[in-house]
């Protein structure tokens, strides 16, 4: 079997230039003299039935879940299980999605619905991998599977290390909304107090808090089921489960399946299809538990049976906005309050309204820290910074611009953030004049969707300052992507990637090529989801 091309590094590391400038110098010249092996090679990974060259071309999360497993097709069991992840290395599992994957083949992990942003696709994906592993002869599996140990992030910790298994207790502080009356959305500036908490962090880091569903929701659950909320289920009654312990958003399959134990014609075979991921009604994307009970009325469910069925509430983690260097014991977010109608009925992120409505002032928390693995500021404040950030993805680079000014780096800050309108959902803007005015924030770039007949994003805004964007990244400027992984994450590269092929005079191959040079050397870094 032939080993994959690669372009080995142009510039000697002896040559005069700058680690960067030679990162881009080799970036370059790979795609422009051999775009044909980096087409074939540098964006896939070839699929070997039974090795694994280490590379995963499946990494990005505004990848299609089909297209991640095409890549991932051949590959040792747990390159397909990390395909299947959600990409995002978010940390909500505990682990990374490497790591997961590995513990599920290790054996030390055995829970498949972890993985938050991967939904019903991701568990069911692993469900049949994992049956794949089961049926495999021992000898065969471990023949094939080379897995790295991996344990769970809170396990064997040390004294006075938390993680998300061993939460530390913070204060809820204030918060105050960022958006004017007249906005659509409801965006809010949270603030903690970790005094006597143990808790430490770092810019780029996230917090990791353990909301609790709304009561009103809880009590219309068990007004449908006509359960008694007072009924203990181990030392907890019903409603404290239903608040604090499970998930009552979408609900898990094997949830239809108890559905179908409990009726009978159509509705059984109804409550089956949804449980081995059809949609029979039409309806299936819209039912969350209430939502799910409701379309199968009458059911009266043992309570703790009930519990059982359902997911397990997971925590929320959210970008930090805040820097440790300017105030002790302080942490910030920048958070979005999801809510949305669905029929008749309002529907509320859990976390969010949690956040955003439910805490009073010096209400007691459990939360933790997710240390950020590939998302900080480059180490020499000389290097110059391109943050794109629309809506609540400013969030770090609120905190990267604070920490910026406290260590008085030199290198150049610009901020492309974007909204719906000016005048009602421009957040930190006092801040942001503030940065521009003592000069730790360089240029700051605005798109606004809602503004005028045309709608403006921050994609367009960097194409539209293509020229000077260009020069940034051609005198080493580090490259930093937060929000949406779905459409904003894609969209801004690819912006990128045409600015560099027009300005660097480059085919789009050779531009990819540069790009994933940049991602390589810590240039290019994402906190996206």
């Amino acid at each position: 079997m032939n080993a994959p091309a690669t372009i080995p590094p142009l510039i000697p590391e002896n040559a005069p230039f700058s680690e960067e400038q030679r990162a881009w110098l080799n970036g370059f010249f790979a795609g422009l003299l051999a775009p044909e092996a980096l087409a074939a090679h540098g964006d896939q990974a070839l699929a070997i039935d039974g090795e694994d060259d280490g590379e995963a071309p499946w990494h990005d999360p505004a990848m299609p879940l089909d297209e991640r497993m095409k890549l991932a097709e051949g590959r040792p069991l747990r390159r397909r299980l990390m395909a299947a992840m959600a990409q995002q290395d978010c940390g909500q599992c505990g682990y990374e999605c490497e790591s997961y994957a590995d513990a599920i083949v290790n054996g030390t992990e055995e829970r498949l619905n972890l993985c938050v942003p991967g939904e019903k696709p991701t568990l069911r994906l692993l469900k049949v991998l994992v049956a794949e592993k089961d049926a495999a002869p021992a000898a065969e599996a471990s023949a094939h599977e080379a897995v790295p140990e991996s344990q769970h992030a809170s396990e064997d910790a040390a004294p006075g290390v938390y993680s998300r298994a061993k939460p530390a207790t913070i204060s809820f502080a204030a918060r105050r909304r960022l958006n004017k009356e007249d906005s659509e959305k409801a965006t809010y500036h949270i603030d903690f107090d970790l005094s006597g908490s143990g808790l430490t962090y770092s810019i780029g880091d996230s917090l990791g808090v353990f909301p609790q569903n709304d009561p009103n929701l809880v009590d219309d659950i068990m007004r449908v089921i006509a359960a008694d909320p007072g009924t203990m289920i181990g030392d907890k009654s019903l409603r404290d489960h239903l608040i604090n312990d499970v998930a009552l958003g979408s609900p898990p399959d094997r949830f239809f399946e108890f559905i179908s134990h409990m009726t009978g014609g159509e509705r059984r075979k109804k409550a089956k299809l949804l449980a081995a991921g059809e949609d029979p009604d039409g309806d299936a994307a819209t039912l969350d538990v209430l939502a799910a009970l409701e379309k199968f009325p009458g059911l009266r469910p043992d309570p703790e049976a009930f519990v059982e069925a359902l997911d397990t509430l997971q925590p929320r983690l959210y970008s930090i906005s805040s820097s440790p260097l300017v105030k002790a014991n302080h942490l910030s977010l920048t958070v979005d309050h999801v809510r949305y109608v669905i029929g008749n009925r309002i529907r509320r992120g859990v976390a969010s309204s949690w956040l955003a409505e439910a805490l009073p002032p010096a209400t007691k928390l459990k939360a933790y820290i997710q240390k950020a693995h590939h998302f900080g500021l480059p180490d020499n404040g000389d290097v110059p910074i391109i943050m794109v950030g629309p809506g609540t993805g400013v969030a770090p680079f609120r905190a990267f611009l604070q920490e910026r000014r406290e260590t008085k780096a030199t290198g150049g800050a610009w901020l492309f953030f974007g909204h719906q309108r000016r005048a009602a959902d421009f957040f930190y803007e006092e801040e942001f004049d503030a940065h521009l005015k003592d000069g730790s924030l360089t240029k700051l770039s605005l798109a606004w969707s809602r503004d005028g007949d045309t709608k403006t994003y921050v994609q367009d805004k960097m194409r539209m300052e293509s020229e000077e964007l260009y020069a940034w990244i051609a005198r080493g400027a580090h490259f930093y992507i937060c929000g949406d992984a779905k459409r904003m994450a894609g969209d801004v590269e690819r912006a990128l990637t045409d600015i560099i092929a027009k300005h660097g005079d480059q085919t789009e191959t050779a531009a990819k090529a540069f790009i994933a040079s940049m991602k390589k050397t810590g240039r290019y870094q994402t906190d996206v989801y």
